[in-house]
């Protein structure tokens, strides 16, 4: 009689290859006796993550891989991978080792004895639960984004940054579309795109020391998790790209008045001036832009970041020439005040960077 598939577990991947025979082998041992698979879903990586789970794969027909080109972002390659299954549960574990793969049994059997539950989180913040080596400086942060992710929460959920988790696959397919797919904090995603309250359980587990590989977590991480509670909160409004772009040029008007500033200050003429001003202003917003409006599909190498400043800067010309005119056209014709004038203008070259940038500089790759 042919046993039916109990569990999928997803793990998204960068640069983890030495970590994949490893991994399948814990989850061998931790699920024997059930049935399961696992979904490699890998961000390209140069390391070659992808072709060691194929090789895997080869002689293990429990392992599949999905090989995203073009694509990155944990998030999103998480909802590709649970979206691949035709398992009833789906579970969500990192590529490095660090999440307890012995727990995957019990988060199952909560699934499956009790049918009103939707997702089972292990957490680091429950009795018996614990962040095992991290210094005080990284308890003090994830506490605080804790603190910060309640504002947006359904539920008291002690480890909403928790990446280790298992949820009914039938939630995760309904929620998929009203997913941000933004930053690295998946169950936060889900638990807050749910129109009813998902209900959860939560399991202690102790996070583990990285063994291979390098860590993924960074400040631009950090800021993601901001944008994606600002998404929650407000992205309704004015979409979170959006935001981020026009903050972003915000700034590159600071940029560029201390540039100009500093160039008058040098004896150049003020042409001269005004030019490297803009040129320091747009290089600024491009290299901003490209680490985190656009981090999942940012621009990488010499070629594809000389190609994509250029484009910017390009765009970011017509753009100031379309607000100018817009500004001079409302001014004159419409008997606009100055200051209305100028930011309807404003407004409008915003917009124009903003579509634009979207499609022919982070758009093409």
């Amino acid at each position: 009689m042919t046993q039916l598939l109990e569990i999928a577990v997803v793990i998204p991947t960068f640069n983890e290859k030495a970590n994949v025979p490893t991994l399948v082998a814990k989850l061998d041992q931790a699920l024997a006796g059930r049935r399961w698979e696992a979904i490699f879903v890998d961000d390209d990586s140069p390391d070659g993550t992808a072709e060691a789970a194929r090789e895997l794969g080869r002689i293990d027909a429990r392992v599949r891989v999905i090989h995203r080109i073009g694509r990155r972002g944990l998030s999103s390659a998480c909802i590709e991978g649970m979206c691949a299954t035709a398992a009833p549960v789906v579970a969500v574990i990192d590529g490095d080792l660090q999440h307890d793969e012995t727990l995957l049994p019990k988060m199952l059997d909560l699934l499956q004895r009790d049918p009103d539950l939707d997702v089972v989180v292990g957490s680091r913040f429950v009795d018996g639960g614990g962040t095992g080596e991290w210094d005080r400086d990284r308890v003090a942060k994830s506490a605080f984004a804790t603190k910060l992710s309640r504002k947006v929460l359904k539920g008291d959920l002690s480890d909403p940054m928790s990446g280790f988790f298992a949820i009914r696959t039938v939630h995760a397919r309904r929620l998929a579309p009203e997913l941000s797919a933004i930053g690295f904090k998946i169950l936060l995603d889900l638990m807050t795109a749910s129109d009813v309250p998902l209900r959860f359980a939560e399991l202690p587990y102790t996070f583990r020391v990285r063994t291979e590989g390098e860590s993924k977590l960074d400040h631009v991480v950090a800021m993601e998790y901001l944008i994606a509670l600002y998404d929650r909160m407000f992205g309704r409004f004015v979409p979170v790209r959006f935001a981020m772009f026009s903050g972003i040029g915000v700034l590159g008007v600071g940029v560029h008045m201390g540039v100009l500033g500093l160039a008058m200050l040098a004896g150049a003429a003020f042409l001269l001036a005004q030019i490297l001003g803009a040129l320091a202003a747009m290089t600024f917003n491009f290299a901003l832009n490209n680490a985190l409006t656009y981090r999942d599909r940012r621009l990488k190498g010499f070629r594809q970041l000389l190609d994509g400043w250029v484009s910017f800067c390009v765009v970011c010309s017509v753009g100031l020439v379309a607000n100018v005119g817009i500004a001079a056209f409302v001014h004159d014709f419409r008997d606009g005040g100055a200051a209305a004038s100028a930011l309807i203008g404003i407004l409008v070259g915003a917009v124009w960077n903003y579509a634009l940038s979207s499609k022919f500089v982070w758009g093409r790759y």
